[in-house]
């Protein structure tokens, strides 16, 4: 069954936008994990818009399930996820000012520079994901630079679900055949929502995680944590 990680960045950004700590963001990520999430996730952005650096070393205390730090790797960064030791990292290009990931990796182009990266998360035992577009060739060399996994960046899938909904998961299909040929480990995440979440899992099974946050805690605002967290632990029923 495919693992569900519940981004909880937007329950930081409500924290945030009154001080304080409410709602408790510790909290939130064991109710989570009591409700069903198979793992928790967290960006933490250098503007510290939500997650903030000083929630990691916290929020990898209390987890007892699987924490995935996203981030793009700089220097602070790696510091960071290389002291937490989290169990996943997930590797984004955003800039520092971005409103959130909407582009993977081009994987060509900075291929060294990943597999430095990842070289030094393999050495702390830490297992690697690259974010990437639906595209083989970034797939392919993203096993090439040592990635553990790929993510795919599923905001166009999303976007053109209610449209075509087979038109818009070919190019999702035909790149995770290809991990799948590579032998490393796929991951999904982008704008999934309860609309368009069983029908991904269900062309392309063997999806081993997708990550969740924006759609999952809109739901939760009219149906509770528990429930929301139980209607996607649905969707991924085989």
């Amino acid at each position: 069954m495919t693992k569900l990680s519940v981004n909880i960045n937007k329950v930081a950004t409500i924290r945030n936008a009154r001080g304080g700590n409410t709602p408790d963001l510790l909290q939130v990520a064991r109710d989570c994990e009591l409700y069903g999430a198979d793992g928790i996730t967290v960006h933490p952005r250098p503007d510290e818009r939500h997650v903030r650096r000083a929630d990691v070393p916290a929020l990898r205390a209390v987890v007892r399930s699987e924490l995935n730090i996203e981030g793009y790797p700089s220097k602070e960064f790696l510091d960071l996820v290389l002291k937490a030791k989290p169990n996943q990292v997930t590797l984004v290009p955003d800039k520092p000012d971005q409103l959130t990931s909407n582009h993977g990796w081009d994987t060509v182009a900075e291929q060294e520079f990943l597999k430095d990266v990842l070289d030094d998360l393999r050495g702390a035992g830490i297992r690697s994901s690259i974010f990437i577009n639906a595209d083989s060739c970034m797939a392919e060399y993203a096993a090439k630079a040592g990635a553990d996994r790929v993510e795919l960046y599923t905001g166009p899938y999303a976007e053109a679900y209610a449209r075509n909904r087979e038109a818009a998961i070919e190019p999702f299909l035909e790149t995770a055949r290809r991990v799948r040929q590579l032998g490393i480990g796929l991951n999904a995440g982008h704008d999934l929502s309860l609309v368009n979440l069983r029908y991904f899992v269900e062309t392309i099974p063997w999806v081993d995680e997708v990550s969740i946050g924006h759609a999952l805690i809109c739901d939760a605002l009219y149906l509770g944590l528990e429930k929301t967290i139980a209607a996607y632990k649905d969707c991924l029923k085989k």
